[in-house]
């Protein structure tokens, strides 16, 4: 039971999000950019405003709603690329071995040695802020890991039956990875690739506090936590709800990838029972 409800309650925070982002334009009170008006400055929840306003009298309720756009954006979409790199390099090294094993591994092993939000860092500042940047930055830090365990899962399954079945009848390389291996790993790399987004959720917000995600005044979670440092005592509203709306979202990636482990591997239900 309490593993099904990880599943359940993480796709639904999840899936919040996801309607949230989407519905944003239906479900805010005003336009989070351009409803600003210094007589509304800093005001408290109320029933008027939700979340309160910020210090140019926008409507954090608005713009926590637009936020999740960007934040889901960048989750998605950066560990999309994760996944093509790192299953990519981790398939071909685990079947064809040799020196591009080897290449593959000292590669990894790199950028495991490199801090991801650093080498993002890096990337962004040749690159300048902007959720293009954003994105190109967390898409190319995180691969090595998807990389080593579709590495790992092609090792093991070069050797079964069916792929030696597939060389015989003139099946070439490309061809069984794609259509004998994948298949057989995706289990493993969803996994994998659920919590991988909850970290680019994170990543982002840090960026974007440190001046280098989505250009303002467009809204971005992050961004908000930055403008709301300076006020986090006399109005802690500003901080409160862009902070616990990645609190939210994070932990309903983690619940979701952790129910999604459970059910496509059965030897860590087993454990855990």
């Amino acid at each position: 039971m309490k593993l099904r409800a990880n599943l359940v309650i993480g796709g639904a925070l999840f899936a919040l999000a996801i309607v949230v982002g989407l519905l944003a334009p239906w479900l805010a009170h005003a336009d989070p950019v351009m409803d600003a008006n210094l007589m509304n400055a800093e005001e408290p929840p109320s029933w008027t405003w939700w979340f309160g306003t910020d210090a140019q009298g926008r409507d954090i309720y608005s713009r926590v709603l637009y936020g999740a756009r960007v934040s889901l954006t960048v989750g998605i979409v950066s560990q999309l690329i994760n996944s093509v790199i790192g299953v990519a390099l981790g398939l071909s090294a685990g079947y064809f071995g040799g020196w591009w094993d080897d290449v593959v591994n000292g590669l990894t092993n790199l950028m495991l040695a490199i801090p991801s939000l650093i080498f993002a860092l890096a990337i962004m500042a040749v690159l300048g802020p902007g959720l293009t940047s954003l994105l190109i930055a967390l898409g190319l830090t995180n691969w090595s890991f998807t990389c080593r365990l579709a590495r790992a899962s092609a090792l093991s399954l070069r050797s079964q039956g069916y792929v030696q079945a597939a060389t015989v009848l003139g099946y070439g390389d490309v061809r069984i990875m794609i259509t004998q291996l994948l298949p057989n790993m995706l289990g493993p790399i969803v996994v994998i690739g659920t919590l991988g987004m909850g970290s680019a959720v994170l990543s982002e917000a840090a960026l974007s506090f440190l001046g280098l995600g989505v250009r303002p005044p467009f809204p971005s979670w992050g961004s908000m936590l930055s403008e709301a440092r300076e006020q986090i005592t006399t109005a802690p509203w500003l901080s409160i709800f862009p902070g616990v709306a990645i609190f939210l979202t994070v932990l309903g990636l983690n619940l979701l990838g952790d129910g999604l482990r459970d059910i496509l591997d059965p030897q860590s239900r087993s454990r855990r029972t």
